[in-house]
């Protein structure tokens, strides 16, 4: 396993595996792996010949009062991790290589960023976009690998890969949780015992959600209903949205139907998660 920061090193790489004639796999991340992070990693192991890993704390996708500065950082660690999970090559740039002086260019996109974390982060989208379209033009790869945990981020990046043409198979990983239903996620790290504690409501919500519609209910907002009124009853919960959405467009629907995305965000304390289910 080979650790990288140049985005020369990393084509040098890839085309020398491509002489080869190796397929290879991407799987972006930020950093400070966890067991689902590792899961997409497997799951390009399983299906490609060589899998890259990205491990960059995107500074374009961060508005001003959020959590770069902050936000949890361990390259050592994450190298131990793609390495137990069999990766092959990490790309750790840093900000000035990837965003080099005057950069001016950005992907942006409508429809699927309008609503959920869209509405409340709004330059968050153009910054994922951008950064997972300069990975797609630096590795080049057969197929990356996105975590249904943050869905809309997999929607919005289906759909600009389709409207931009690259060549790409874009492959969605379920939810990997903790034991206790609670979904992973770098940001737990920020929660006390006792936020740890309270955040399990997320999961427990969305739970009641889904008997609902297994037992019939369509109507989505007796779904939002269901799940608002149970995280209202964890005084340490404020909610930021409880949605139903179509999961292609990210449109609200009424009535639950073919493929609808079911996504909340929660405070914690000072701990923004999200979490959510798909129905099929």
């Amino acid at each position: 396993m080979q650790l990288v920061h140049t985005i020369a090193e990393v084509r040098e790489i890839v085309s020398s595996w491509r002489k080869e004639g190796l397929t290879v796999g991407l799987v972006p991340t930020m950093g400070y792996l966890h067991e689902g992070h590792q899961s997409l990693i497997k799951k390009s192991v399983e299906q490609n010949d060589r899998t890259v890993v990205s491990v960059f704390v995107n500074p374009i996708q961060f508005g001003p009062n959020e959590d770069l500065a902050t936000y949890p950082r361990d390259i050592n660690r994450d190298m131990e991790k793609v390495s137990e999970a069999g990766g092959d090559l990490i790309f750790n740039p840093e900000p000035s290589e990837m965003y080099p002086g005057h950069f001016t260019s950005f992907i942006d996109t409508t429809e699927t960023t309008e609503l959920l974390c869209g509405a409340v982060r709004p330059i968050h989208f153009r910054g994922v976009c951008t950064v997972v379209g300069k990975l797609f033009n630096i590795v080049c790869p057969d197929r990356a690998y996105f975590g249904q945990k943050d869905a809309q981020q997999l929607a919005t990046i289906k759909r600009f890969a389709r409207d931009l043409n690259f060549p790409i198979e874009i492959v969605a990983c379920p939810i990997i949780r903790e034991e206790d239903g609670l979904a992973k996620s770098s940001r737990n790290t920020y929660l006390s015992p006792e936020e740890r504690k309270a955040a399990l409501i997320l999961s427990q919500s969305l739970k009641l959600g889904k008997k609902a519609i297994e037992e019939g209910e369509k109507s989505a907002k007796k779904i939002i209903d269901i799940i608002t009124t149970n995280i209202k009853t964890e005084p340490l919960a404020r909610i930021d949205y409880v949605e139903v959405v179509d999961f292609e467009n990210i449109q609200r629907v009424d009535t639950i139907e073919g493929e609808t995305l079911v996504a909340i965000a929660v405070y914690i304390g000072k701990t923004r998660l999200i979490d959510n289910f798909i129905c099929r």
